[in-house]
């Protein structure tokens, strides 16, 4: 499925059907917030209640190779030998999202696998995360004392994906003016849920069970609203169609250009300056944009 080989969308076809019952909470935040400690300590709690645990962890890529050093199946050797926890960690291959472009295919392989809980954790770059609110259900932003900036979460939109916010870290100094500041900024959102903000330490195993509770709550939450739930599911799709197919056209685009002879013509009069780069695409576009609506 990450390398879109042909067989992945015969797979896609047969699993798709079998999808939609795992719970998908999604972990993201700033780096050096401790996303992937956070995520170990989740996954122990929620096997002491005998629940089947994915984690899908992106991490950022190498811009030469498009690999990556895939670290959090290392930092998460306790649960390497556990069958009903699986560990995947992902290149982000320069999705600026902080997902992989396959992953929300491979969060459906693992839902359609029978795992009760999938895990994904962003890359953490902070500014463009906001990816994660197509995938998951439940949108935990991790955050933590000393960070210089403790309302940054605001500028990278954070707050308002977030359904829980985790303070952790917080045997450090500082853990409850982070908390203090992020209190006046924590309301309804669009599913009608209240934001909530919990003091976590994934060190310490404090607050582990708070947060738990919290997303245990989200999830009941969103199984409730029932309506609420349907509508957001039918929006992801929507965007998700509008993106895939715009994909699919832009990619077939882009083989067929360099062969079309207006485009070479329109590259020639670039390079004398006989014609700007807008008023030649344009031109262009319009061709094919008229050719398909023919």
């Amino acid at each position: 499925m990450e390398n879109k080989e042909a067989a992945s969308s015969i797979m896609m076809k047969e699993l798709f059907p079998h999808t939609g019952k795992a719970q998908v909470v999604g972990v993201t935040g700033p780096l050096g917030t401790g996303k992937s400690s956070l995520v170990d300590q989740l996954v122990h709690s929620y096997r002491l209640q005998a629940k089947k645990v994915a984690v899908l962890a992106v991490d950022p890529s190498s811009p030469i190779s498009g690999g990556a050093i895939l670290g959090d199946r290392v930092r998460m050797l306790e649960h390497s030998l556990d069958t009903n926890v699986y560990i995947r960690s992902m290149a982000s291959r320069g999705d600026e999202g902080g997902l992989s472009r396959a992953s929300k295919d491979v969060v459906r392989i693992l839902d359609a696998a029978g795992f009760d809980l999938v895990f994904v954790e962003t890359v953490g770059i902070g500014q463009t995360e906001v990816e994660i609110i197509e995938i998951a259900d439940t949108i935990v932003v991790v955050l933590m004392p000393e960070l210089g900036d403790e309302i940054q979460a605001a500028k990278a939109g954070l707050v308002e994906i977030g359904d829980i916010f985790a303070v952790n870290k917080s045997d450090l100094p500082g853990a409850d003016k982070v908390l203090y500041n992020l209190s006046p900024m924590l309301s309804l959102n669009a599913s009608g849920w209240k934001q909530v903000a919990v003091k976590v330490s994934a060190k310490s195993s404090e607050g582990i069970d708070a947060l738990v509770s919290a997303i245990d709550a989200h999830a009941a939450f969103l199984k409730n609203s029932i309506e609420s739930s349907a509508s957001r599911a039918t929006e992801k799709l929507k965007r998700e169609l509008a993106d895939r197919v715009s994909d699919l056209v832009t990619s077939d685009l882009a083989k067929k250009l360099p062969e079309d002879p207006e485009f070479a013509e329109a590259l020639e009069k670039l390079t004398r300056k006989e014609l700007d780069p807008d008023t030649a695409s344009r031109r262009i576009a319009q061709r094919y944009i008229t050719r398909a609506s023919s």
